[in-house]
């Protein structure tokens, strides 16, 4: 009895430092995964913005350009695994045009893990009449997830280098599409078969030598294609049409 009650002690320990073992190794699969984000290019970012350009950030890291006299409003998610703070420039770019700019902060930069970031923003701002909400790559779709379940309290969604896995398509929302010519790193073939989720009337803009990378400033993206457009040029391409498209 005795040898049998310590062949079952060694089984359960055995048994019991495998799974102790297993989650460490999933855990720090997780930490190694989490951890490897692309980061905002903050001298890139330094050299674009206009001298003295300031900006209110919040303490959940939520960052705000309030232009004076905006009645327009944009929420933006940032791409999966980019800093998002990488889209500042776009931000301002957009604020200068007159649009006031709620750039969320995503847990682990994966826009996926709170897709409804944007609750509750809107009533912080009550002198803006018309909201608008996107984002760039995974933040775009999940931006259009939560468009879905919140189409009323909106105008229109803003896709860059995204496409919307919910349908959208019967309702009236202005949707604006944006994407690079040399962009590799959107599934093409997800794009096009997502492109009747939308209404029939969006709009469509290719940037002519444009990339995925280039909507934020965070460098060179794995997978690719070289841009023949600066990054600051496919900034200011964007921002004009998230301009045209809410006028």
């Amino acid at each position: 009895m005795n040898r049998l009650s310590d062949r079952s002690k060694r089984r359960i320990l055995t048994v019991t430092v495998s799974i102790v073992l297993a989650l460490a190794l999933i855990v720090g699969a997780c930490a190694i995964y989490l951890g490897d984000y692309y980061r905002a290019d903050h001298a890139a970012i330094g050299a674009f913005l206009p001298q003295g350009t300031t900006w209110k950030e919040e303490p959940d890291g939520t960052v705000v350009f309030r232009p004076e006299g905006a009645t327009k409003g944009m929420v933006f998610y940032p791409g999966g695994k980019v800093e998002h703070t990488a889209y500042v420039p776009l931000m301002q770019a957009c604020a200068e045009r007159g649009i006031l700019c709620v750039l969320v902060e995503m847990p682990f930069n994966l826009a996926v893990l709170d897709i409804n970031a944007a609750d509750g923003i809107q009533r912080e701002y009550p002198e803006i009449d018309d909201w608008y909400i996107g984002g760039h790559s995974l933040g775009g779709s999940m931006a259009a997830s939560y468009l879905a379940d919140h189409r009323e309290d909106y105008k229109g969604l803003i896709l860059l280098g995204s496409y919307s896995t919910e349908d959208l398509s019967d309702t009236d929302l202005a949707v604006l599409s944006v994407y690079g010519s040399e962009d590799t790193v959107m599934n093409r073939k997800k794009y096009d078969e997502n492109r009747s989720n939308l209404p029939s009337d969006y709009t469509e803009y290719v940037i002519d030598g444009g990339c995925h990378a280039y909507f934020g400033m965070y460098g060179a993206q794995n997978g690719d294609c070289t841009p023949t457009v600066t990054n600051e040029e496919q900034i200011r391409l964007t921002a004009e049409r998230i301009v045209i498209m809410m006028e």
